[in-house]
């Protein structure tokens, strides 16, 4: 299985040059870039449609009623959620995550109730559960990571044990970990406990089944799914939907309002208060065609074939100078790989790449309890997507040449 050649030219922003160098994109982890199909689907709801939704029955506001409902739809159908009305939309994972803490959590957890997270996550769901137990007296327990990026998993029955839920990332945005969410899933369940799954960085890269990896929760961003910034989804069982009060008031999540109170919408509109995200439901769905018209299994098996090239180029080029966090077996992992550069600070390596064109991330990637465990403050980042390809590679290690070069070894 392999890719249709010249996907990257279907992404405008990769014709720009750099100081007249080529755009190597280095940074998907971070946020991904995006096809033309996909700001023409925007550019075009705004040019023909652009009204407001569920509350007008002329023309144009049914149009735009239709795109959001139907771009729910979507949604639905790429992670094989039982139904639409399970998807809600966010502004991003982190909101949803707050939504779920905000909402199932201080409903549902007290004094003493636990939260199993793991030492990979990122920021985005450790510290709205550390602010849920800073209110409510809830504990944190902490599934381990070894040295190589993976998930410590001896003590899980006792970390489980007396938990209410498991808020788990399915694939780490730092080492590139792939977690058996299945495994861990069923794990907690038989301890009577729920399972959140953070899925930022696994949605974008691989095929995914909400129901056969036995979540009950699980949340995604558009924007590093080829899609637009500003538009997060979660998912959610719909008996726990029902279940939870409203995250915000106002606008769609009303049903009806009086001068002594208010009654909810149905779910999923009553999690959506105000106006929504139209154009970007619009923008997600896009990239979602897109994505399956290329096939995530094969998306997949480009990212895992690449980031084995990238494994073997990188060490060969630099046996004794550069570390590559995570797993060795791309089969593994994802395509992002934390690396070290000699002595050389993150920050320092990123700015010489740039100065060659290649884009990478430098800094902590909003994961610190990670990089403790893995005992450095920050390491440099580049992270693989569908449009790149081994040219990108060795644009990567050549560039390390010249930082090699500027701080002389």
């Amino acid at each position: 299985m392999s890719l249709r050649p010249g996907i990257a030219d279907e992404f405008p922003v990769l014709t720009r040059l750099v100081d007249g160098k080529r755009l190597v994109y280095l940074d998907s982890a971070n946020t991904s870039q995006k096809p033309r199909q996909v700001i023409e689907a925007i550019s075009n709801y705004y040019e023909t449609i652009n009204a407001n939704v569920h509350r007008g029955s002329y023309r144009l506001a049914v149009e735009a009623t239709a795109a959001l409902e139907g771009a729910r739809a979507r949604v639905a159908r790429f992670i094989n959620a039982p139904s639409a009305s399970e998807i809600v939309f966010t502004k991003n994972s982190t909101e949803a995550i707050n939504l779920i803490a905000r909402t199932w959590g201080h409903t549902n957890l007290g004094t003493g109730d636990v939260v199993v997270l793991s030492e990979m996550e990122h920021h985005a769901n450790i510290v709205p559960w550390h602010m849920l137990a800073a209110e409510k007296g809830i504990e944190l327990r902490w599934i381990p990571v070894d040295s190589q990026g993976r998930l410590v998993l001896d003590s899980l029955d006792r970390l489980l044990d007396g938990a209410s839920l498991l808020a788990i990332t399915a694939m780490s945005n730092v080492v590139g970990t792939i977690n058996p969410i299945a495994q861990l899933a069923a794990a907690a369940h038989e301890k009577g406990a729920l399972v959140a799954v953070d899925a930022s960085q696994f949605v974008p890269h691989v095929a995914t089944d909400v129901q056969a990896m036995g979540a009950d929760f699980l949340v995604f961003t558009g924007h590093k799914l080829l899609g637009p910034m500003g538009i997060g989804v979660l998912w959610g069982r719909r008996d726990l939907l029902d279940d939870m009060p409203p995250f915000l008031g106002g606008g769609e999540m009303i049903l009806n309002v009086t001068k002594e109170g208010f009654t909810t919408n149905e779910v999923p509109w009553k999690f959506e208060a105000g106006t929504p995200m139209v154009a970007e439901a619009v923008g997600l769905a896009a990239a979602i065609d897109y994505l399956e018209e290329l096939g995530m299994d094969e998306v997949r098996a480009h990212e895992t074939r690449l980031t084995a090239y990238a494994l073997r180029t990188l060490t060969a080029r630099y046996p004794d100078t550069i570390k590559i966090h995570g797993p060795s077996e791309p089969a593994e992992r994802g395509g992002v790989l934390s690396f070290e550069f000699g002595d050389v600070h993150p920050h320092d390596v990123a700015q010489v790449l740039d100065q060659a064109g290649v884009c990478v991330r430098a800094g902590h990637h909003c994961a610190k309890p990670l990089m403790r465990v893995l005992g450095v403050p920050a390491s440099s980042r580049a992270s693989l997507y569908v449009y790149n390809n081994e040219a990108d590679v060795d644009a990567l290690a050549d560039a390390l040449e010249q930082a090699a070069d500027i701080f002389s070894f």
